[in-house]
């Protein structure tokens, strides 16, 4: 593949100074500042299909989907017609309509566990209201969560681990309270006996036990034989919530998500991404008797002007809909899977030691020497030589995560040659780095 010379990317080097005399950091969320990886942002100025263009007309193959969302392609006809027809009756209501109806019930038919539904704006909105409304429900106020998944940026979840290894977290982010991170206690992601030492001490506290159920904010991690039916055990024990943060896996690896793979039921399940179809939508579901707890029926209060607003219910359902089809997540998957098994060869033949897994549309590229099982894993991966490859990839047109620490997308748009295209520009890159 032909390498891009620097005088290709003019446009985005301007725009990047542009951005930081107005926006934090030149950008709105942090990883878009290629701090991982080095070098200046590439601003896109449009994408199709399973490809990404710059300002400056370089064209990608793009792995990243919107980090997950575009999972029927970018600007598919079926979704930017519905979204445009949506559009032409108003933005915005503040007001009920029946599209949210229409994509609650298409969601709740892939979803046993629950049976009703509250629309956000975003993955942080859901998890924050999840907790929430555990703690009503369980009249308790702390949660276990995990070291490496992310669940948003709201105050509690926020943390690290405590000095002395303690379970306890204390805050990882100014701004925020030692108080706010006190009730939200750590275990490492796949380590069911740290998860029962904390039951056992404090199970009477917990009100919820968070877990990404194919965590894909460490890079892609999957979970070990065993880890959520102990959690699912854990949580029946000592009557706690189970709360799937599917929000990244909620329909991007199956029609009824990762839960449907695994076979384990969670109590509340938090979806956004794939839901919206690239528009803002998020969502918090669960049985009944739990939902029924929400505003206006019950105490626990949330509200937002642009929840279930038209144009994201127009996005997902269009987006939903097509993830229906026959045969379209068994697609993603062989996509998914042939992509992972050619770079893994290609790096063999380079020299360059690279973990990689694939559940349906979503997949991972760790360069390290060993299985990545938790942050402590994550961590211990070889970071610079990603920011390499990342480079390497990105000069030849393939456009990747600028961080080690995140998952990967396949799409409905990817054919065989994009993910041909994909093997050969990795067994290239991987020969540069190894040099």
């Amino acid at each position: 593949m032909a390498v891009l010379s620097t005088d290709r990317r003019a446009r985005s080097e301007a725009a990047f100074a542009r951005a930081e005399k107005v926006l934090v950091g030149g950008v709105n969320s942090p990883v878009r500042a290629f701090g991982s990886v080095g070098g200046t942002p590439v601003f896109v100025d449009r994408a199709r299909g399973a490809m990404i263009c710059d300002v400056d007309g370089n064209e990608y193959v793009d792995l990243v989907g919107s980090w997950g969302p575009a999972i029927v392609g970018h600007a598919r006809q079926e979704v930017v017609e519905r979204v445009t027809e949506a559009a032409g009756k108003g933005l915005s209501f503040g007001a009920s309509c029946e599209a949210e109806s229409e994509l609650a019930e298409l969601i709740l038919s892939a979803l046993p566990s629950a049976d009703r539904v509250r629309f956000v704006n975003s993955g942080t909105e859901a998890l924050m209201s999840a907790i929430r409304l555990a703690r009503a429900a369980t009249g308790r106020s702390r949660i276990i969560k995990f070291l490496g998944c992310y669940h948003g940026h709201s105050d509690a979840l926020l943390v690290a681990t405590g000095s002395g290894g303690s379970a306890f977290g204390s805050p990882n982010s100014a701004g925020v309270t030692a108080q706010a991170a006190g009730d939200t206690l750590l275990a490492p992601y796949n380590d069911l006996g740290a998860v029962r030492e904390i039951l056992a001490s404090h199970g009477g506290e917990i009100a919820a036990i968070l877990v990404e159920p194919l965590a894909g904010n460490m890079g892609y991690v999957e979970p070990v034989d065993g880890f959520l039916d102990g959690l699912r055990w854990g949580c029946s024990e000592h009557g706690c919530l189970l709360v799937f943060d599917e929000v990244m896996s909620g329909f991007r690896v199956a029609w009824g998500s990762m839960q449907s793979i695994v076979g384990v039921t969670p109590d509340i399940t938090c979806l956004g991404k794939v839901i919206g179809g690239g528009m803002p939508v998020a969502a918090y579901a669960a049985r009944r008797e739990l939902m029924d707890l929400v505003s206006p029926l019950g105490p626990v209060y949330q509200a937002g002007t642009l929840s279930g607003n038209p144009l994201g219910m127009a996005a997902g359902l269009a987006t939903l809909t097509l993830c229906r089809a026959d045969g379209f997540y068994e697609y993603l998957a062989a996509k998914s899977r042939r992509l992972i098994e050619g770079v893994a060869e290609a790096a063999s033949g380079a020299g360059v030691s690279v973990q990689t897994g694939a559940t349906g549309g979503m997949f991972g590229i760790t360069l390290a020497d060993r299985p990545v099982r938790n942050l402590d894993d994550a961590k211990a991966s070889d970071h610079a030589g990603y920011g390499r490859f990342f480079h390497a990839m990105l000069n030849r047109g393939v456009w990747l995560p600028p961080s080690g620490y995140e998952a990967m997308f396949m799409s409905s748009a990817h054919t065989d040659e994009h993910v041909s295209r994909v093997i050969e520009t990795a067994a290239e890159s991987f020969r540069e780095i190894a040099s």
